[in-house]
């Protein structure tokens, strides 16, 4: 690995770990709660420990003055939640793109088993390829999603982890099995970092018992969005996400260090 290409991941991590926080979901649902004054959110959650945060090109502006250290990652395909197929992603930007708006790394979205596959494989291969020219790290979010696939199947899911090393991601995203025994055969899988997608709301325990579970089986952190950036405190649930990725904490010391009362 290059220097730049080091540096760089260094900047959207801290000892190897990862706590991302993405907040595209303008482009995919609109302006929901946490997205409309982004600037305050953005603030809240590098406050509370996020080492970097994700959004498509055209929100640079607003994230670089709120973000208080962080890293910075933009996102370079995208859909709909109101268009014909929300797993149809398509390409929103280049690395020269996120270059300009100052990006310590670029995502790109992709969904084994889809009937979309194939583009995605092609825009992900160059996409790695263009970016290794620049140094720049990629972020691949690799979903186990199509007909007839169990999105939660660790098989399934360890094939696309192992996917988009093969395609040269160099930190791969994707859906938690559920418990830390079987998510320990997706992050072996691949060599690569594994980080853990944020999954559907539950009480704020949940959210950290799955964080702890991922963690448990060796992965390298989370890309957790709507948990976070909806919560009614998005510094203090980033605050408890951190002390179980980064301080090992158990999730329910993590939640009193954090404030917030341990639900039942």
């Amino acid at each position: 690995m290059d220097a730049g290409k080091a540096a760089r991941l260094e900047r959207i991590g801290t000892g190897g770990r990862h706590l991302i926080v993405p907040m595209d979901h303008g482009i995919t649902m609109g302006p929901v709660k946490g997205l409309v004054d982004i600037e305050s959110t953005i603030d809240g959650i590098t406050a509370g420990g996020a080492d970097a945060v994700l959004t498509q090109k055209g929100i640079a502006s607003r994230v670089h003055p709120h973000k208080n250290g962080a890293g910075y990652i933009v996102h370079l395909n995208g859909s709909t939640t109101i268009g014909p197929d929300e797993e149809d992603k398509r390409l929103t930007g280049t690395v020269e793109d996120a270059i300009r708006a100052g990006a310590d790394a670029v995502s790109f979205h992709i969904n084994v088993g889809s009937e979309h596959e194939p583009d995605q494989i092609t825009q992900l291969g160059d996409l790695t390829t263009e970016a290794d020219r620049y140094g720049m790290p990629v972020l691949a979010m690799a979903y186990a999603r199509g007909p007839g696939i169990d999105e939660s199947d660790p098989e399934a899911l360890g094939h696309a982890v192992r996917l988009a090393e093969e395609l040269g991601a160099d930190v791969i995203k994707t859906g938690y099995s559920g418990d830390a025994e079987t998510f320990q055969r997706v992050v072996e899988a691949t060599a690569k970092p594994v980080v853990i997608a944020g999954g559907s709301k539950g009480t704020d325990e949940e959210t950290l018992e799955m964080v702890r579970g991922a963690m448990d089986a060796g992965a390298a952190g989370v890309s957790m969005g709507r948990s976070i950036f909806q919560h009614d405190d998005p510094e203090a649930i980033t605050s408890a996400v951190s002390a179980v990725i980064h301080d090992d904490a158990p999730a329910v010391e993590a939640l009193e260090r954090a404030g917030l009362i341990a639900e039942t």
